[in-house]
């Protein structure tokens, strides 16, 4: 095959096809520019999208209900649980793709990376009626526009698949159901867990949110903060953390946000 060794202002050859060729490229991608299709606008597209500020209603009696759209929020870090993906694979995606991690964002504006909607695992229930501690519930991401509709998803931590930083049990965001994406609340004090069982569950107040199948708490590791398309964030597990007395620690102390999450954060 022949190649050119010339620059294209030196009339070698098929000297014109060449010239039309090069201009013919340059066409193409300014045109591409023009409609936003270079990879580049569109990765930029998608995360600005993901970042939009969304309004979250709040609840009119303090309790949480099935439907309601809600922030994950962890008290100690005044951080919200969030999804994220790497710029690469921003690339080719129009939305959250399933396996997506998940981190904890100190960015307090809802918007669809940090919206959950909360909705039964294993029984029929109408959107409006009470979540009670202990029942099944998956916390889902929005399924209109970037959201994805994807499942908070937990498994038992192996040497293959696990957390990245802390190689502890990873929370991912998964398209199927099964048991891995079942949460359930539970009451904060622990002196009070028996006696809360079947009580709703209230907004804006710490609890616990914990993974039916491995039966730990979902955490968010200050320790662990590492670099996202968004900003250092820190990690999320599901790992219940234990102090000497057996009480969980802060990294396991989150809440349920409806309304203003940044008023929320301020009144723990």
């Amino acid at each position: 095959m022949s190649v050119r060794t010339y620059n294209p202002s030196v009339r070698v050859g098929n000297w014109n096809e060449d010239i039309a060729l090069e201009e013919d490229i340059v066409k193409d991608f300014l045109a591409k520019k023009d409609n936003g299709e270079l990879m580049v606008q569109k990765t930029h597209n998608l995360l600005q999208t993901i970042l939009k500020p969304l309004p979250l209603p709040d609840s009119p009696d303090g309790n949480l209900r099935f439907g309601d759209k809600v922030c994950i929020h962890h008290v100690p870090t005044k951080s919200l649980v969030s999804a994220y993906m790497s710029t690469f694979a921003a690339h080719e995606a129009t939305c959250l793709q399933p396996s997506s991690p998940v981190a904890s964002s100190q960015s307090l504006v809802p918007c669809t990376r940090n919206i959950f909607v909360v909705n039964s695992y294993d029984k029929q229930v109408n959107v409006g009626d009470v979540v009670r501690y202990g029942e099944k519930v998956t916390l889902s991401t929005l399924a209109d526009g970037v959201g994805g509709g994807l499942y908070l998803h937990s498994a038992t931590a192996t040497f293959m698949k696990c957390a990245k930083h802390s190689r502890q049990q990873e929370v991912l965001l998964m398209d199927t159901i099964t048991y891995d994406v079942a949460w359930r609340f539970l009451c904060f004090d622990p002196n009070e867990r028996l006696e809360t069982e079947g009580e709703p569950v209230p907004v804006n107040k710490k609890l616990f949110v914990n993974h039916c199948k491995t039966n730990q708490h979902l955490a968010a590791l200050e320790e662990f903060g590492h670099k996202t398309p968004f900003g250092r964030e820190y990690e999320v597990t599901a790992t219940t953390k234990l102090n000497s007395h057996k009480a969980e620690e802060p990294a396991n102390h989150f809440a349920v946000v409806m309304g203003n999450p940044a008023e929320v954060a301020d009144s723990f």
